[in-house]
């Protein structure tokens, strides 16, 4: 296959997973955004992921909602903004999980400190144009959340657990 400059987030525009899929938003006590995501992903409560999955591991954030029917499909993206993304995104009209850095600006190219550290980082959910936020337990359109404004660390699309594409 040659070179591709822009690769599709999803080959086709015709599957349709969870559009109809209601989900009890929650509010994420501490710095627990990951469980508290996979919590609302799965009508259950936050502490049921933690302490069982890896924050940094999307494999183990997969595998533990498997036990639920769901499993995340990985979206080739690149670091650029989200709002990059928004035309495709809101094209497909379903449900994702969108992870951030934090800083808006280069902090995110430093080489890491002793600990590892670079910076910080956010997951939020997509549903159809509406973001989920666990920091704030708010529902908002996509356009009004700050998410938009920040580069992209990891996309996933939220796919039934028997899917052929997944983690």
């Amino acid at each position: 296959m040659p070179y591709n400059k822009a690769s599709a987030i999803w080959p086709n525009d015709d599957d349709c997973f969870f559009r109809d899929r209601e989900i009890r938003r929650l509010r994420q006590s501490g710095p627990h955004c990951v469980s508290t995501v996979l919590a609302m992903l799965t009508d259950q409560v936050p502490e049921v992921f933690q302490g069982t999955v890896n924050t940094q591991d999307p494999v183990s954030w997969s595998a533990a909602l498997r036990d639920f029917g769901l499993k995340l499909a990985y979206c080739p993206t690149d670091v650029r903004k989200l709002r990059y993304y928004l035309p495709d995104l809101l094209k497909l009209d379903d449900l994702f999980t969108l992870s951030y850095y934090s800083p808006t600006d280069s902090t995110i190219l430093a080489d890491p400190n002793s600990n590892g550290w670079i910076c910080g980082s956010h997951i939020v959910i997509l549903h159809r144009s509406n973001i989920i936020d666990p920091a704030t337990g708010s529902c908002v359109n996509i356009g009004d959340h700050d998410c938009v404004n920040h580069f992209t660390k990891r996309i996933f699309r939220v796919v039934p657990a028997d899917h052929e594409r997944g983690l």
